[in-house]
């Protein structure tokens, strides 16, 4: 697949699992990043509020044009519902509803945004406010978007949520459905969120993420000139990611992948081979490199389909796959006298017998000296 040229001021696709870039063009650059501003927003609640939680809505006097749930001072709603408009719907209200419940005030939430980025190692990334207003203190890097939603979607239920199409907002003084504002999910399967973003100084603005072969990769779009541009580039950068990898099977189901000796048999080894197969899913151009974690030598008896390690298929230090390696055959018990044959074992047996019959000897010496002696 060609290489994509997005249209925008910066983009970038990752890797979603290891975080390795698969294309960058202006990455580190900072620029105004519009509503997904709240990806930080709903990390801090998700890591200090529990779902069921109720918030109290303060006093927020939003602008016509601002994205809203139509909140109430003095509402109250769940967290769960309040994070759900504020990543679907990107409701600025439920944001600003957020931050004063976590932090007391919307001044301290964005101290915490500040000091959480620098602890992720976010080097690009500052904040002025919760929602993703227009500011030149308000910005990020292509690079730390896509690393923030990395560790977003390690969460189930922020996954979840950004892959809806819509919901049912069940707490509050009334029910609301809310819409996602990325239409990419729902209209391509393969797409699964993850925030939009719009402003007169940010321009068209989208983390992506994608699903495929076995692969899951993340996109950022920053300031692209129109929503229809800003969907395409998202679409050519998730595509191309997901092409650079390929399925490959590493172990065929029932086939021997390796063979161990049996402790106690001479000439007698036996295979280990996985259940079911084993596939996985590798950069195009790299080979996948397979570990066996099993004993280098077996001792039985164990029988036929007994699990006796694994087969991990690695790319480094990181484990892509793994399955259980289990016996192909019966593994028959050792012979007698089996330890005897090797030098180690035979030493092994002659210092037993010595250390056996001198202690045989010193307890009939002390029982013959028992015997002697006479009763006073």
């Amino acid at each position: 697949m060609p290489r994509p040229d997005p249209d925008a001021k910066a983009a970038i696709v990752v890797d979603a699992r290891s975080g390795e870039v698969l294309l960058a063009d202006g990455a580190d650059e900072r620029h105004q990043i519009a509503s997904t501003t709240k990806l930080m927003t709903a990390l801090l609640v998700m890591e200090r509020a529990r779902p069921q939680e109720v918030f109290t809505a303060p006093r927020y006097e939003a602008a016509a044009i601002e994205s809203q749930i139509g909140l109430e001072t003095g509402e109250r709603m769940r967290v769960r519902d309040l994070l759900t408009a504020l990543l679907l719907e990107s409701a600025n209200d439920a944001a600003v509803t957020i931050a004063t419940n976590v932090s007391g005030s919307r001044r301290a939430f964005v101290r915490d945004m500040n000091r959480r980025a620098g602890e992720l190692g976010l080097r690009s990334t500052s904040y002025s406010n919760p929602v993703g207003l227009d500011s030149r203190r308000n910005r990020s890097s292509a690079r730390d978007l896509a690393s923030l939603a990395r560790l977003l979607l390690r969460d189930p239920r922020f996954a979840a949520t950004v892959d809806r199409t819509q919901a049912r907002l069940r707490s509050g003084e009334r029910r609301r459905t809310v819409r996602n504002r990325n239409t990419l999910v729902g209209a391509y399967p393969f797409v699964e969120g993850v925030k939009t973003g719009y402003t007169q100084g940010a321009r068209y603005v989208l983390v992506g993420a994608g699903k495929g072969r076995g692969a899951e990769v993340v996109s950022v779009v920053l300031g692209a000139p129109s929503e229809l541009s800003r969907n395409q580039s998202t679409l050519d950068l998730l595509r191309f990611g997901l092409d650079q990898f390929r399925r490959v099977r590493v172990a065929v189901p029932g086939r021997s992948v390796a063979r161990r000796p049996v402790d106690g048999r001479d000439e007698l080894a036996v295979g280990v081979a996985t259940p079911r197969g084993l596939t996985a899913t590798v950069r195009r151009g790299r080979s996948p490199a397979t570990r066996v974690r099993v004993p280098e030598e077996i001792e039985g008896p164990l029988a036929a389909g007994r699990r006796i390690g694994t087969l991990e298929v690695r790319d480094g230090a990181r484990v892509l796959s793994s399955a259980p390696l289990l016996t192909a055959s019966a593994v028959p018990a050792p012979e007698p006298f089996s330890d005897l044959r090797s030098p180690t074992g035979l030493a092994l047996a002659l210092t037993s017998l010595v250390v056996t019959a001198i202690v045989g000897a010193t307890v009939r010496a002390r029982s013959r000296r028992r015997r002697r002696t006479p009763i006073k």
